[in-house]
């Protein structure tokens, strides 16, 4: 053995001595695993078993607690593309999501420009009447706009007394107005929300960028659309994904506002599972199956949405 193959043999063994945890590294990594341990196990235990639960009762068919698995194991799902009111309530939902969320993510990031507008006054004014609607509840601002477009509610009120129209419109009861109202009260209640994230992008952009822009003779517009918009799209990716989630589950609005109604034209998805669910009779492994449907198509959409939104490693 040659002396080069000892000397390397020897500091190979006191690397490998060197990497080796002490005995103090190895009680603090214990001491971490004691910490997250317990919160592992909580968080399987409340969150991921009920999913597996969920799944294998979506393979189950029958009323109320007397269920047996299904023969096919698939027949829930299968069911599922021959259900009329549940592929209606699908097209309603998608109808929500493209009406909805391009308006509310246009109108948000607008707002987010003009009022980061250093010479704006009363700015801090401005800012919070636009987010305050979605501090209130739910519940509540539905109401509200259920109260407001009733047959004898405010906005009938004000059109007649404008002499836009001859007699009360029946908003809540028709299907394009009734989808027409859950919209308006989807954009009133989320636009503010989605404002905040817009303008807490635009304070991370480096200034110097945007004089630049003006320096070399780009309007206004040029600016924006080339400079401003590219640095807030982690932000837009990001808002876009949550809006789409939560359009995708949306219940409260469809179940204050219209009960659904009419015939099941303004009914979400989530709103239907909750019907199969509590209602009529309780049908809990189809309504599981559709859970998982709701799950499949939020994770699908935020995948394309991450794919083809987000290019900062590109």
């Amino acid at each position: 053995m040659t002396t080069a193959n000892i000397t390397s043999r020897t500091s190979l063994g006191k690397k490998k001595k060197a990497t080796r945890p002490t005995r103090s590294e190895r009680r603090r990594n214990l001491t971490g695993w004691v910490f997250i341990i317990p919160a592992a196990l909580l968080i399987c235990v409340m969150s991921f078993w009920p999913m597996v639960q969920a799944f294998l009762l979506s393979l189950q068919t029958g009323r109320g607690a007397r269920l047996k698995y299904a023969d096919p194991l698939w027949m829930n799902y299968e069911r599922l593309f021959h259900d009329e009111i549940f592929l209606m309530t699908l097209k309603t939902t998608f109808i929500y999501l493209i009406i909805q969320v391009p308006i509310m993510l246009g109108t948000a990031l607008l707002l987010s420009v003009l009022l980061n507008d250093p010479n704006l006054r009363f700015k801090a004014f401005w800012r919070t009447a636009i987010f305050l609607p979605c501090a209130v509840s739910l519940v509540s601002y539905s109401l509200v706009f259920r109260t407001l477009f009733a047959n004898d509610g405010f906005i009938n009120d004000l059109l007649t007394g404008l002499h836009l129209i001859d007699s009360p419109v029946n908003w809540l009861g028709q299907t394009s107005t009734a989808r027409m109202v859950i919209i308006l009260g989807l954009l009133w209640r989320w636009t503010g929300y989605n404002m905040v994230f817009y303008l807490a992008g635009l304070q991370n952009i480096d200034m110097a960028t945007l004089e630049a822009a003006k320096i070399d003779g780009a309007n206004a517009w040029q600016t924006f659309w080339h400079v401003t918009v590219p640095q807030l799209k982690p932000m837009i990716v990001l808002t876009a994904i949550m809006s789409i989630n939560g359009t995708l589950q949306l219940f409260d609005e469809s179940w204050n506002l219209t009960r659904g109604g009419p015939a099941y034209t303004s009914m979400s998805m989530s709103h239907y599972l909750y019907e199969l669910s509590f209602l009529k009779s309780p049908n809990f492994g189809y309504a599981s199956a559709l859970s998982y449907v709701i799950l499949v198509l939020v994770a699908v959409l935020a995948f394309i949405q991450m794919k083809v939104g987000d290019k900062r490693d590109a």
